[in-house]
C-alpha cells in the first residue's frame, strides 16, 4: 500500500510538505504543491481519513438524519444532499428516524460520536432537549424541511402557503366546497403549518374547515387510509380530501377505491409533496411540489458555511401547485403541467 513517504519520495519533498499539501496549508509553494499532487495521482495514494481527522480536527463528513427513508420525498432529498456534499468534498452518513423522536436522538448521538463536522436534521418531533443541547454546544447544525421553534440554527425549507392557496382556488373553480384535510403530526412544524395554511385559504372563499373535516395522520399511508375511511362514513362526506403528505395520499386513495368510489367523479384527492408515482395513478394526482433538489443543495451549502466559519442565513423556497386530474378535469389553468 502506498504511504505518505512514497509520495514524498516521488515528489522530491519532505513528508511534512506532503502533509501540508493534503491539508490545504497555505505555506506550500505552488511548485511543491503541483509536484505533490502529481505524485498522489501517479501513485494512487489515498490518505487515511481517520488519522487525518485526528490531526486536523475535521473528518470531512456530514450527518443527515431524515424523518422517514421510505417516504419518497425524503429519499430524494437525501440523494441531493449526498450529491452536493460530494461536490464540496464531504461524505454523508444517513440516519433514518422512522418518524420516531427517540430513534432520531439515537442517530444524532451516534453521528456526534463519530466526530462528524456538521449535522443536517429534519426533525421527527417539535420538541427535543437533545437538539437544543446540540445547538447550544455550538455543533454546526442546519434544519431542513422541518424545524424546531426556539432552536437557533439556520432552517432550509419550502413555504407551501401560496401553493395551498392556489390549490383551494383550483378546487373552488371546480365547484368543490366541502374540503377536508389529513393533517400531519401536530408535534411537527410542517404538520401544523399546512393545516393553518389550508384553513386560511378556505377563509378567503368564505369556506370553513369543520372539526369533522380535519383528520390527524402521522405521515404514513395507514393513517391516510384510516382518516379517509372516517371521512367517507360521515353523513355528508367531503368532496375533496387533501392529504398533507404523499404517503397519506396513497393511503387515502386505497380507502376510496376500497369503498367502491371513483376519483374524481365521486370524491377528489390532492396531496402535499409531489412524487413521480403520482403521474402513473389513475387518475394522476394533483399535488403541491416542493423544490427538493434546491432544498437539499441549499441545506448542504448552509451547513458547510458553518463548518468553514461563515454565517449563513435561513433559506425559504416556494412550493408550487401541479394540477392534474384527481380533483376534476382542469380547464385552462396555467399551473397545470398535465
Amino acid at each position: 500500500m502506498t504511504s505518505i513517504k512514497d509520495v514524498a519520495a516521488q515528489a522530491g519533498v519532505s513528508v511534512a510538505t506532503v502533509s501540508r499539501v493534503l491539508n490545504s496549508h497555505p505555506s506550500v509553494s505552488p511548485d511543491a504543491r503541483t509536484r505533490v499532487l502529481a505524485a498522489v495521482d501517479a501513485l494512487g495514494y489515498r490518505p487515511n481519513a481517520v488519522a487525518r481527522s485526528l490531526r486536523t480536527d475535521q473528518t470531512r463528513t456530514l450527518g443527515l438524519v431524515i424523518s422517514d427513508v421510505l417516504n419518497p420525498y425524503f429519499t430524494e432529498l437525501a440523494r441531493f444532499v449526498e450529491e452536493e456534499a460530494r461536490a464540496l468534498g464531504y461524505s454523508v452518513i444517513i440516519g433514518n428516524a422512522d418518524e420516531r423522536p427517540e430513534l432520531q436522538d439515537h442517530h444524532v448521538r451516534t453521528l456526534l460520536d463519530r466526530r462528524i463536522d456538521g449535522l443536517l436534521v429534519s426533525p421527527a418531533d417539535g420538541d427535543s432537549p437533545l437538539m437544543a443541547d446540540v445547538a447550544r454546544a455550538g455543533t454546526p447544525m442546519v434544519f431542513v424541511d422541518r424545524w424546531m421553534p426556539g432552536v437557533d440554527v439556520p432552517v432550509v425549507r419550502a413555504d407551501g402557503r401560496l401553493a395551498i392557496r392556489d390549490l383551494v382556488a383550483h378546487l373552488h373553480a371546480l365547484g368543490r366546497r366541502r374540503l377536508a384535510i389529513i393533517a400531519g403530526p401536530a408535534a411537527t412544524t410542517t404538520g401544523n403549518e399546512r393545516v393553518e395554511a389550508f384553513r386560511e385559504a378556505l377563509r378567503a372563499y368564505e369556506l370553513t374547515l369543520p372539526d369533522a373535516y380535519i383528520g390527524q395522520g402521522d405521515f404514513q399511508a395507514d393513517s391516510g387510509r384510516r382518516v379517509t375511511e372516517r371521512f367517507l362514513a360521515l353523513p355528508e362526506p367531503p368532496e375533496v380530501v387533501f392529504a398533507a403528505d404523499n404517503l397519506m395520499a396513497l393511503g387515502a386513495l386505497d380507502a376510496i377505491r376500497a369503498a367502491g368510489l371513483r376519483v374524481p367523479q365521486d370524491i377528489g384527492l390532492a396531496a402535499f409533496d409531489d412524487i413521480p408515482w403520482f403521474v402513473h395513478t389513475a387518475p394522476p394526482i394533483t399535488a403541491i411540489a416542493q423544490p427538493t433538489g434546491e432544498l437539499g443543495r441549499a441545506a448542504v451549502r448552509a451547513l458547510v458555511d458553518i463548518v468553514e466559519g461563515r454565517s449563513p442565513q435561513s433559506v425559504t423556497l416556494p412550493a408550487r401547485l401541479v394540477v392534474r386530474r384527481s380533483c376534476g378535469e382542469p380547464t385552462s389553468d396555467k399551473r397545470s403541467n398535465l
